[in-house]
């Protein structure tokens, strides 16, 4: 169904990208010319737009959009760290402490809220050891950036007090849900949470967060159509599907990325069984050609034969399950529309080779910068390389102005919009960035002894960063070593606490003489004793706690192997 410009347009791909070998001095180059755009756009936004959620780099100013949270600040915070700037990482986390107040009378989005905002602040909080900040007793366990993070999220739990735990779209942080909300939202508005409320959840102890994410993910499951597909939007209270078109893209997208990054940073295989399930319904009827279109929901006929920007990220989520051969053609297709047009427009008809019509902009979008930093981390390939230069060059040829960068509203004639969404510096930059250097941190580069792992938890008997990084939809960077810290240290006091019980109340032994009724001492409740009381007559010692020191240790996704085993 491919368009014979673009089948053109990959072989000359094949013969010119992949020919380039970049050296170590060359990506270093690229390293500082991608430092020197964001701080471009970085102090566009400080000088001209902050506190305002974005700038508008046409007319050197700012706007809110999501919610007034100075939210392009909260989504570059940890960009800053990746870049390597611990003083203005430190700055700015005071200032947004200072500054930011969730207790506001404004209607938000509860899906960006939670990847952008909570996110940013979960991403902050974990790599703010690594800032060099002063750091609370027990962190990553507890912390004011996680202290944010979790009155940001508790502000989004209306949402979902639903009859059937899929969330509301759009909550006011102040009063909740109003009454004439719409009940209507899109997928990926019900199955992007688990990454971020499940964090939150093992972080501070609280398991209203992940009980309510994993309650969502659970309904949407249930929906599935006889094919097993989901489609693009439905009505949370009825569970009625209101948009059957399924694909991958724009409204499902990061559902099926969360379900693959929950699996990895959660080591939960009910999650990974979801996607499995799921793909095989893509694969089987959603794939022509390695492209992947929009189709009927019940019935597989093709509704779309379209590309969307936003399924850009797929190539990259497949490589995470070692699925290289697919995502590799898939990215090739991909990558000829972009040198095409210097961009990916949001929609491209494929029969037709071209945009479609209202769908000619491309917002400066991350996501195929995204699946080439996952394939070259996965083959070496310097094919992906070559698309990070492309895109270097295009952004700062087409959408660069005296105040940041624009998006572009028309790839045909590249006339520019007057907006710089904050995921710009989230997502594009930073992809951008770690593409060119494969040794960074938070690609497990270094070796052990040179600061790459840090100590944390109680005393210091967490090893963190040493198990890898999960990025959220944002391209927020969670440690999954952290969860396991503080959810280990969480049962252990639980486990000390029965311990400590059953000694101060022991069982009497066989055969010995009992106390009058008014001298014995009251048993413990059984629920909180019964497993470690010794029962008459029986030889058993008391379980030993679980060591706190041992590292963080799951291997991730290598060839599709995701679960280490449970010792």
């Amino acid at each position: 169904m491919r368009a014979p410009v673009c089948a053109v347009l990959l072989v000359y791909l094949l013969n010119d990208a992949a020919a380039h070998q970049f050296t170590e001095q060359e990506m270093s180059t690229v390293r500082e010319r991608i430092k020197s755009m964001f701080y471009h756009a970085y102090n566009s936004y400080l000088d001209n737009a902050f506190p305002y959620d974005e700038l508008r780099p046409l007319t050197c100013d700012g706007q809110d959009t999501w919610g007034s949270f100075s939210l392009t600040l909260i989504d570059a915070l940890d960009t800053l760290l990746v870049l390597g700037n611990h003083t203005e990482f430190q700055r700015v986390a005071s200032i947004l402490q200072d500054t930011v107040d969730f207790d506001i009378d404004v209607n938000a989005s509860v899906f960006e809220t939670n990847i952008r905002v909570v996110g940013g602040l979960l991403s902050a909080h974990l790599l703010a050891g690594r800032a060099g900040m002063e750091l609370e007793p027990g962190w990553p366990c507890s912390g004011p950036l996680l202290r944010m993070a979790a009155e940001a999220a508790r502000r989004l739990i209306p949402a979902f007090q639903t009859p059937t735990g899929m969330p509301y779209g759009t909550v006011n942080l102040l009063h909740g849900v109003s009454p004439t909300e719409t009940p209507v939202t899109c997928t990926a508005g019900v199955g992007t949470f688990i990454l971020e409320f499940a964090t939150l959840s093992r972080l501070t102890g609280d398991p209203t967060f992940e009980d309510v994410a994993r309650r969502a993910l659970t309904a949407l499951w249930k929906t599935r159509s006889d094919i097993g597909l989901v489609g693009n939007h439905i009505d949370v209270l009825s569970k009625k599907w209101v948009a059957q078109d399924a694909g991958i893209g724009a409204g499902v997208d990061s559902y099926f990325e969360y379900l693959v990054k929950g699996a990895i940073l959660l080591q939960d295989e009910e999650l990974l069984n979801m996607f499995h399930a799921y793909d095989a319904a893509i694969q089987n009827y959603t794939r022509f050609d390695d492209w992947y279109l929009w189709v009927q929901m019940h019935k597989g006929t093709v509704s779309m034969p379209i590309f969307q920007s936003l399924e850009a990220f797929w190539p990259g989520l497949q490589s995470l399950l070692g699925n290289l051969d697919s995502a590799v053609r898939t990215f090739q297709n991909y990558y000829s529309v972009w040198r095409q047009f210097g961009g990916l427009p949001e929609f491209y008809s494929i029969p037709q080779g071209y945009t479609v019509d209202k769908r000619e902009g491309y917002p400066l979008r991350p996501e195929l910068i995204e699946s080439a930093m996952y394939l070259f981390r996965a083959t070496g390939d310097h094919t992906y390389l070559q698309l990070g230069l492309d895109a270097l060059e295009s952004i700062e040829k087409v959408s660069r102005t005296p105040c940041g960068y624009a998006s572009v509203k028309d790839l045909r004639d590249h006339q520019l919009d007057n907006r710089m969404e904050s995921f710009f510096l989230a997502e594009t930059i930073k992809y951008l960035y770690l593409l060119f250097d494969p040794t960074h941190f938070l690609h497990g580069g270094g070796m052990e002894g040179d600061g790459s792992w840090e100590e944390g938890g109680e005393g210091g008997q967490c090893v963190l960063g040493a198990g890898g990084f999960i990025f959220n939809t944002e391209a927020h960077p969670l440690d999954p070593a952290a969860l396991y810290c503080c959810s280990r240290h969480s049962k252990e006091r639980q486990e000390l606490r029965d311990a400590l019980l059953s000694l101060s109340h022991p069982k009497k032994k066989a055969g010995s003489q009992s106390k009058p009724a008014d001298e014995r001492t009251e048993e413990p409740p059984q629920s909180q004793s019964e497993s470690i009381a010794l029962k008459p007559g029986e030889k058993k010692t008391l379980p030993t706690l679980s060591c706190p020191v041992q590292p963080f240790s799951a291997r991730l996704s290598v060839l599709g192997q995701v679960f280490s085993d449970n010792s």
